[in-house]
């Protein structure tokens, strides 16, 4: 658990951080009640999970469908062992992703005044994360609670509506059609030649008439680029580091408070021209 290595102070900086997202969330869309009553009781568990999708590219739009729901995979193993939190996760029955080894890698579950029960699993390249609004805990030997029907009457709302039913309200992404976070797109794959072929073409197309507008004629002529024998080569490369849109991209961030009379005045104000003479 990323917490586990943090200080005191560390941790509430974190988890002011994921209030101060979920109220920015809040504003857009409708929720159910409560959404920030319960971050204000954020846990330090649960403001590590919504930080560990933030690491991994989540966007604040994309932190809607997460509260409500939305079933995020993210091309990261390591989050399924730093998700799973001594004190308050414990083993969960689910039906997603059975293609995984449950005896090896079994469903991981929490519950918090925030994600109400996160569940969390494996997948064949890295793990998955979904936040429900009923607890549920099936089981061997076991009568069912008041909770598992409850949880099998969400059930029955995502048949009819195709949606999940998460803490905060519903989400259209379904292990289906899920959220996907830092995918790894730069697994080399081949090509038909047909298509390759024709991508060739269209960069050197490309090559070309950058070599005649990204500098003069003259000098285009003496200081021409290397020549490859595949241009295609180059595409598909991670870059170092993280290179997204970030946090905030697509999102309406706005400032509430007025601005600065200081500013203001300083923009009001129409200074006389200088006045020329010829003797200057």
């Amino acid at each position: 658990m990323p917490a586990e290595g943090l200080t005191a102070g560390q941790t509430e900086e974190v988890r002011t951080r994921v209030r101060l997202l979920i109220q920015i969330t809040a504003r857009a869309g409708k929720y159910r009640k409560g959404l920030l009553a319960a971050a204000a009781r954020l846990s330090p568990e649960e403001a590590a999970i919504i930080a560990g999708l933030a690491r991994h590219g989540l966007q604040v739009p994309q932190l809607k469908d997460v509260l409500c729901g939305g079933h995020v995979l993210v091309d990261d193993p390591q989050l399924y062992e730093d998700w799973r939190f001594a004190k308050v996760s414990h083993p969960r029955i689910s039906s997603h992703h059975r293609d995984i080894d449950k005896a090896k890698y079994p469903d991981i579950g929490m519950r918090g005044a925030l994600v109400r029960e996160k569940l969390h699993g494996r997948t064949a390249q890295g793990t998955w994360v979904q936040l429900e609004k009923t607890p549920a805990a099936f089981g061997k030997r076991k009568l069912p609670s008041l909770n598992d029907i409850r949880h099998l009457i969400d059930y029955v709302i995502y048949r009819v509506t195709r949606s999940n039913v998460g803490p905060w309200g519903l989400s259209r992404l379904t292990e289906r059609r899920p959220m996907y976070l830092s995918p790894a797109v730069a697994i080399p794959a081949s090509l038909p030649p047909p298509v390759a072929e024709s991508l060739a073409a269209a960069l050197r197309r490309i090559e070309a008439d950058d070599d005649v507008t990204s500098a003069s004629e003259d000098l285009a002529r003496r200081f021409p680029p290397p020549e490859r024998a595949d241009p295609a080569v180059e595409l598909g490369r991670s870059l170092a580091g993280r290179a997204g849109r970030g946090l905030f991209g697509s999102s309406d961030v706005w400032v509430t408070q007025t601005p600065s009379p200081l500013a203001a005045s300083v923009f009001q104000q129409r200074p006389e021209p200088l006045a020329w003479s010829g003797n200057e």
